[in-house]
């Protein structure tokens, strides 16, 4: 069986201008990319069919003369061996591999179809086969949606239903260059590709989401562009399967289907998209196994058996000067015509020049010749069609055959700009079909809940729900004796303002009520009485929602794959615009509805290709971080890049500890470190700033006025945040001062059990006495001063003045500084996991633990802050105590990158985030760190342009942001793990050569 493969659909009154020269360069035509379709007006974006030129019988093969040779050359028996494509598989027996050799070598078999199996075992028996064949094989695949629809471990890019959802055919060609290159990459020739079959019929049971959709002129469209992508890599296309099999409700693998229309129905909507293709130079149209009374009145003859189909209406009204292919010859809808040898040879004389798959291939060979000379075929009608299949093969360029090479064929086929192109494909064909009163994108501000149908768990889909909003999640279950298993559920749907519903393996199956369950729309039913705003995620075939009541939005993906889930999450949520339209009317839907959703400015995700890196370059981050967890520079990390507002790298590398298999997650929260200072206190004083409730040169003893009358009077919150305050870098008596000994802590400051007294922990098992956090302020407006130098401080990166920040802000503000970011930033921005002492909120098991703390307290450090001085003051301090992953970080960063607006808010005003983030005396923002010149940075690229800024932090972290180039990089480690003394992360460069290969994937990226 072809599996799949279905009817052909060709026809076009136009063959348009020689598809190459058959040679490289292709012709002008060839290389075009289908014009943009125009953009739906209305609800509607169906398109109006643009004016068709007159016919033109050009020749889409012309001669050449390697084909003169060839042909001159081959008998009668090896022309006609020509006409057959046999059916392979890579993976059967050698008994099998053996006997389509043997076919090959006896009849010299003019193709060889694949079926399953793999691409390097398929690659391996195409050189074989190859160098078995008198004349180069055509080999071919079905491949509609990529090698994956027949081969293991390789790409599967959307079903054509999806594709005919996307705006952008350019998109398509896109991929059928991607396609075409794979498919040569492994000696494919010939891809049975495109379906133009428009799918007129929902009941059909063999088209379905293999078409473009209903509308003619779309699917024409589209059918070129992903044509003309695959001919740009000399793959010959397929237009299938003619005359049209969308209008048919009968599966053509298992009977013979009846196309009931009209001639002039015919000419006006089934041909209409292979008359596009033909006068767009497709190469090849494959017939189709369906009777077509109003072409061929004889009952029960397929128009794959049909002369006035395929000479009269094909070849003749339509001009089609190309190969035109059968489809499968052991479908059950063409081998009730007769036995198999006399099928084929019908099929010859109707027509057609190759056949495939067929089955008797001796006795077929032996009964065409048998026509030949009983007179019902000439050998000038062999003649041309031979001459045909040796123009297809020279277009395929195997008039210069090289074998395939198989090193590295699946790291060939399976790059990361693949599978970029897949992302954006699949972005681009999701679709908001309704939008009611803006319902979408949802807000933080709202109660939120999700129901699952059809599946469970954790969906990619309900992933990034939580990665973007505040989201509580339901499964969906029927109930065992069919009554409603909606009553509980129901009930405590009541507490939510917004339902999102996903609803999983909705398929195109009519009679099965699409897969939909009849309680889940019920469900649906109900919701929508109550009153609760409903988004409704189709995550299958647009025809679900024929069966579907009423919601505020609805959202169809076409597929249930992890790009389509995780895009109608980002649009849910306003992070990904919605760019697709309703590929085929569905229910209430017209075809090409579409309806808006504003994008905010809000982080997303996407494959590095698609925004603009270089995937492919950044995978060499593996190599860098696996090298560096061996060299223990660290025992595991996080990194994050995000680029033009989406993160496109997201990688969790190593573990906890070297000892234990605790595995990084994206869950991890790491010891932020000085990494606080920027993503706490300084958002902190920007926010103070802005609202005019401090000002950068006043002193701060004007807020603080204990610091009158000391050493410390007049420094300005400008000289603090710039490290110019004359404040020692930290001063050890902070927590010297409470031991007794170097080894021994001091019983007055300490105990093992927290009570009223003893409530500020230091670590897991210790815990100061309360009085301790005062004492350190004293002793920080007690401490000494560094000396000026020409009436000046110098810099030195000062600990003391961000704690001092601290106090300034707390205060100004009147709250402490965890609630006051947490409710002025965290909170509204979704961030769960930017907190102070983590332990207290949450267990340690997926908290980094940092150093093992032997010279002062006595313990592994996990969960409580690294840092001594914020140690003591209960792990809450404007200079580390901050703990955090890299995606909540990236949020923050973006905000600031954003010039402080995220998701329609705007936290602080576009100048005060310009001024801070602009160099200052001694080359440091305010609060930022800042590139520096000298480019010895262990952890600074020296690509970063002198517009970023970010920081470090001392247990092993760096966070920064380009505006140049609208980058973000993060990298979050527990480098001090199990001591302090280990510096790999600086010696060796870790962070600067990670960061190096960002910029490089930047600068070497290409469109794809």
């Amino acid at each position: 069986m072809l599996a799949i493969v279905g009817l052909v659909l060709l026809v076009g009154i136009a063959a348009a201008a020689s598809l190459l020269q058959l040679k490289p360069p292709l012709v002008s035509q060839w290389l075009s990319i289908a014009p943009e379709v125009p953009k739906p007006s209305g609800a509607s974006g169906a398109e109006k069919s643009p004016p068709e030129p007159p016919p033109q019988h050009v020749e889409v093969l012309p001669a050449a003369p390697w084909v003169d040779s060839v042909f001159s050359s081959l008998t009668v028996d090896e022309k006609i061996g020509q006409l057959f494509m046999i059916s392979a598989y890579s993976n059967k027996r050698e008994a099998e591999h053996k006997a389509v050799e043997d076919l090959i070598r006896q009849y010299n078999i003019g193709g060889v179809l694949f079926f399953q199996g793999g691409p390097v075992r398929q690659a391996s028996l195409t050189n074989r086969y190859q160098a078995a064949a008198k004349v180069p094989l055509l080999i071919g695949l079905d491949a509609e949606w990529g090698l994956g629809m027949r081969l293991d471990s390789t790409q599967s890019f959307p079903r054509q239903m999806a594709l005919g959802a996307i705006q952008d055919p350019g998109l398509l060609y896109k991929m059928g260059e991607e396609i075409g290159r794979q498919c040569r990459r492994i000696g494919v020739h010939v891809n049975f590709a495109p379906v133009a079959d428009i799918n007129s019929n929902p009941k059909n049971p063999v088209i379905g989401n293999r078409s473009f959709g209903d509308n003619k002129n779309n699917v024409a469209v589209r059918a070129a562009a992903y044509m003309k992508g695959l001919q740009r890599q000399r793959v010959i296309a397929v237009a299938k399967h003619f005359p049209g099999h969308g209008d048919t409700d009968m599966d053509s693998h298992r009977t013979l289907p009846v196309l009931n229309q009209s001639r002039e129905q015919l000419i006006e909507t089934e041909l209409y998209p292979f008359r596009r293709l033909i006068r767009d130079s497709v190469v090849a149209i494959m017939s189709g196994h369906l009777q077509v009374p109003a072409l061929d009145s004889q009952s029960g003859l397929p128009a794959s058996l049909s002369k006035l189909v395929i000479e009269g209406m094909l070849r003749k009204a339509m001009g089609f000067k190309g190969i035109v292919f059968t489809d499968a010859m052991n479908m059950k809808g063409v081998l009730n015509s007769g036995k198999p040898s006399e099928v084929n040879v019908k099929a010859l004389l109707a027509g057609n020049d190759m056949v495939l798959a067929p089955e008797q291939v001796a006795e077929s060979i032996q009964a065409f010749k048998a026509a030949l000379a009983e007179g019902r075929v000439s050998e000038a009608v062999l003649d041309e069609k031979v001459k045909r299949i040796l123009r297809g093969k020279y277009f395929a360029g195997l008039s210069q055959y090289v074998p395939a090479d198989l090193n590295s064929i699946a790291d060939d086929l399976n790059t990361a700009r693949a599978e970029g192109l897949k992302r954006e494909l699949t972005e681009a064909s999701v679709t908001v079909v309704k939008n009611k009163a803006s319902v979408l994108p949802l807000t933080n501000r709202s109660t939120v809940a999700s129901v699952s149908i059809g599946e469970g768990g954790a969906t990619p889909f309900r992933n990034m729900l939580d990665k973007l909003g505040t989201v509580t999640h339901f499964d969906f279950a029927k109930s065992g004796d069919g009554s409603s298993g909606a009553g509980a559920l129901l009930k405590t749907l009541t507490e939510y303002e917004t339902v999102i519903v996903g609803l999983y393996g909705v398929s195109s199956a009519h009679a099965r009520n699409f897969n939909i369950p009849g309680e889940a729309v019920t469900l649906l039913d109900s919701l929508r009485q109550m009153g609760r705003k409903t988004v409704v995620c189709v995550m299958g075939s647009p025809y679900g929602l024929e069966v579907l009541p009423d919601a505020d939005a609805f959202l169809v993906t076409y597929q249930a794959d992890a790009y389509a889930q995780e895009a109608a999450a980002q649009i849910i949520f306003g992070a990904l615009k919605p760019k697709g339209m309703l590929a085929a009317a569905a229910g209430r839907f017209a075809s090409g509805t579409r309806a808006e959703v504003v994008q905010v400015e809000r982080l997303g995700y996407t494959a590095p290709d698609v925004a603009g890196l270089s995937g492919d370059v950044l995978s060499s981050i593996d190599y860098l971080v696996q090298d560096a967890i061996m060299r223990k520079a660290f025992p595991g990390c996080q990194v994050l890049i995000a680029h033009s507002g989406r993160i496109v790298f997201e990688k969790n590398y190593g573990s906890l500890t070297y000892e234990k298999p605790e595995p990084v997650t994206s869950e991890t929260l790491y010891d932020l470190a000085s990494v606080t200072k920027i993503a706490a206190t300084l958002q902190a004083v920007m926010f103070l700033y802005d609202r005019k409730k401090i000002s950068l040169d006043e002193k701060v003893a004007f807020y603080l006025p204990e610091l009158k009358g000391t050493n410390k009077a007049d420094i300005t919150i400008r000289e603090l945040l710039i490290h110019q305050g004359g404040l020692r870098s930290f001063y050890p008596k902070l927590w010297e001062s409470t031991m007794l000994s170097p080894t021994r802590l001091s019983g007055t400051y300490y105990k093992s059990e927290p009570d009223d007294t003893f409530s500020l922990r230091v670590s897991p098992t210790l815990y100061v006495n309360n009085t301790v956090r005062d004492s350190v302020w004293r002793w920080i407006i007690e401490s000494p001063m560094n000396r000026r130098s020409n009436g000046k401080y110098p810099y030195v990166y000062s600990d003391l003045g961000f704690y001092m920040l601290q106090k300034v802000v707390e205060r100004v503000s009147g709250t402490g500084l965890d609630a006051f970011v947490y409710k002025n930033f965290y909170q509204p921005l979704g961030l769960k996991n930017l907190l102070y002492n983590p332990l207290e909120k949450t267990g340690a098991d997926h908290i980094a633990p940092t150093e093992n703390d032997g010279r002062y307290r006595g313990e592994l450090l996990r969960g409580t802050v690294h840092d001594q001085m914020a140690a003591l003051c209960g792990g809450l301090s404007g200079h580390a105590g901050l703990f955090g992953n890299a995606r909540d970080l990236a949020v923050l960063l973006q905000m600031n990158l954003w010039k402080g607006e995220y998701a329609g808010r705007q936290y602080l005003k576009p100048e005060t985030v310009s001024l801070f983030t602009r160099a200052q005396e001694g080359k440091r923002g305010l609060g930022w760190d800042k590139p520096k010149s000298s480019g010895s940075s262990t952890y600074l690229s020296d690509l970063a342009s002198g517009s970023s800024y970010g920081h470090t932090g001392f247990t092993g972290n760096v966070v920064w942001v380009d505006p140049e180039k609208d980058l973000i990089f993060i990298l979050l480690s527990n480098r001090v793990y199990p001591s302090v003394d280990n510096n790999r992360i600086n010696t060796l460069k870790v962070r600067r050569r990670i960061q190096d290969v960002a910029y490089e994937a930047l600068l070497r990226n290409e469109p794809i």
